[in-house]
């Protein structure tokens, strides 16, 4: 049952009210750890409310630390005994403006973020090897100024060339691989869309959201690009507005950013349900236009 049988989630015509929820079943076979991203990221906005819960055979957990990244995401270490894990998240958002990035930086230098992001993220990761991909990348998109024009030719190319398709790929794909057969999910649309910023120069990151307006419902996956001093959001699957979404975490690609990782242990997931509305009409997503990610 959702977390939100006890908590009146209705919500008024506000356009920058957001509620999500997720719920997670296991079946634990071996006492396991689970770290679990699931919870909205701090930049995301006001919490109005939220709620966190997290039962093995209808028992809460005692303890359930919390660590937090740089950037924001929130993620939970559950230590589960054998059984049935249950996992519920809900949460009322009033969505936050996008953070600066150009200001970030001048204003916290002794974090040198940049020089970090910069860094980071333009290096190969293990879904997003553009090391391979940088011939055909320069050749199809060049490089230098400006990274703008670049990354919505890339964002362009991919929507129009691969194809998605539901299933059509697996947790060991590579970008390279969406390339190759010319299909994918939401994530292998961002991993190709990094990996090709990345081999013509652009950093450019992964961001696993919710997203109001995706059908069937679900977590869903776009990317970064640093482009004139901040991080554009960009959605070739145009299957949800961007301007809606919320953010959950932030990795080179979705190694980082699962929703869920077992590191020790065995646990299997039996079931999810995803849910995220908006506080008014979806509103449109011109893709010609920056939208940054809060």
């Amino acid at each position: 049952m959702s977390i939100f049988a006890t908590w009146d989630a209705t919500i008024d015509a506000d356009e920058t009210m957001r509620v999500v929820s997720c719920d997670l079943a296991f079946a634990v076979t071996e006492a396991a750890e689970i770290v679990v991203q699931v919870v909205a990221s701090s930049s995301a906005g006001h919490v109005v409310a939220e709620r966190f819960q997290v039962e093995t055979d209808g028992k809460p957990l005692p303890s359930v630390p919390e660590i937090r990244d740089p950037y924001g995401a929130r993620l939970h270490v559950v230590r589960s005994a054998p059984g049935r894990l249950t996992i519920a998240y809900g949460a009322k958002i009033q969505a936050g403006t996008p953070r600066d990035s150009e200001k970030r930086i001048a204003d916290d230098d002794s974090r040198r973020p940049m020089n970090y992001e910069r860094l980071m993220y333009l290096r190969p990761s293990r879904y997003c090897p553009n090391d391979h991909l940088t011939g055909f990348a320069v050749a199809e998109f060049g490089v230098g100024p400006p990274a703008g024009s670049r990354v919505a030719a890339i964002t362009d190319w991919i929507r129009g060339r691969i194809g998605y398709v539901p299933g059509s790929s697996s947790v060991h794909d590579s970008a390279e691989d969406t390339l190759l057969t010319g299909m994918g999910t939401c994530r292998d649309f961002a991993h190709l869309g990094i990996a090709l910023c990345r081999a013509t120069g652009v950093p450019a990151r992964f961001a696993a959201v919710y997203a109001p307006g995706l059908y069937p419902m679900d977590f869903h996956a776009v990317f970064e690009a640093f482009e004139d001093g901040r991080w554009c959001v960009h959605d070739a699957t145009g299957l949800a507005p961007r301007s809606s979404l919320v953010r959950v975490v932030t990795g080179r690609d979705a190694a980082d950013a699962a929703f869920a990782d077992i590191t020790s242990g065995i646990a299997n997931l039996e079931t999810i349900q995803v849910t995220a509305t908006v506080g008014s009409s979806l509103p449109p997503d011109d893709h010609s236009h920056i939208v940054e990610l809060a």
